[in-house]
């Protein structure tokens, strides 16, 4: 893989040699204390143990759906496997899963829990190219970030890599927003299908414009809306028979607020991630708030 170089421009240039944490532990202790800044991910448990060996990290999104990380600690460690190995396994006994959001995050989010998107992040200093190519052969949500530490006060995570895989679907009762919302409580695919050919080509050019700003963004279809992320969502979408709704991870106070077009949505109950709320109904609409698509990309 291609070294990140880091330089310090304070005075004379000079480069930032960058290691590795001298102890992994290091590291590990380092992401769970801060994983919702690095991740967008709300720690759970350490070391949770299984029937057949231990996660290093758990947690749960900002889309409510697990997230597992795994910490490569030698070149030759299959964590690859190994993540795949304990999604399964998590997925297989999502009962445990949602006694452990019970306890630590209380019953309202255990109820709120979303399979459809359940993921692996493999942490290491470094992977192979045959670990990004397996990875992308199993059309899985495994994501792959490389981490360099500049001296004593830097980190970078490289994300080598944005899965695009489909969701899984299970038939389970309709999960409640955390909020009080008057949207009704239909899927995505139910909401889409319902929407006339105007919004969905509304849908289509957004998604396009949104997944041309680069090569970093997943799209994932969750239960209600799709969600488009870097290591966090930027932007998430939902499809009606009246309006195309946009959730974006902006300040609302860094915007024009334009009623019925853009709006601050932070007391009131949705759907997705994001503070500003932007509704669609037009392709003239779609043109007056493109500009704030871009910015979400480039602001997370």
């Amino acid at each position: 893989m291609a070294d990140i170089k880091l330089f310090d421009i304070s005075g004379i240039v000079q480069e930032l040699p960058s290691k590795q944490v001298s102890l992994e532990k290091d590291l590990q202790k380092l992401l769970e204390e801060n994983m919702f800044t690095f991740f967008g991910v709300t720690f759970l448990k350490s070391e949770y143990r299984i029937t057949n060996g231990r996660m290093d990290s758990i947690g749960i999104d900002e889309n409510n759906c697990p997230v597992i990380f795994e910490y490569k600690r030698s070149v030759n460690e299959n964590v690859i496997n190994q993540g795949l190995f304990y999604l399964d396994w998590l997925l297989d006994h999502k009962a445990d899963f949602k006694l452990l959001v019970m306890d630590i995050l209380g019953k309202e989010k255990a109820e709120n829990i979303d399979w459809s998107m359940p993921c692996v992040i493999c942490i290491a200093n470094d992977f192979t190219k045959f670990d990004e190519h397996a990875v992308n052969q199993m059309q899985r949500n495994i994501k792959l970030v490389r981490y360099r530490k500049f001296g004593d006060k830097l980190i970078a995570f490289e994300h080598l890599n944005a899965p695009q895989v489909q969701p899984i679907i299970y038939e389970e009762p309709q999960a409640k927003p955390t909020k009080k919302s008057n949207l009704k409580d239909k899927d995505f695919k139910q909401s889409f299908a319902e929407a006339g050919e105007k919004n969905k080509n509304i849908f289509y050019s957004l998604r396009d414009y949104v997944l041309s700003f680069g090569d970093d963004i997943a799209e994932n279809q969750l239960k209600y809306y799709v969600a488009f992320k870097k290591a966090k969502n930027f932007v998430c979408v939902e499809v009606y028979q009246s309006q195309v709704l946009c959730h974006l991870n902006l300040n609302p106070d860094t915007v024009e607020l334009i009623p019925g077009l853009v709006e601050d949505v932070r007391n009131k109950g949705h759907w997705g991630t994001g503070d500003l709320r932007l509704i669609i109904k037009s392709a003239d609409d779609y043109e007056k708030v493109q500009y704030l698509l871009a910015r979400a990309y480039s602001e997370n």
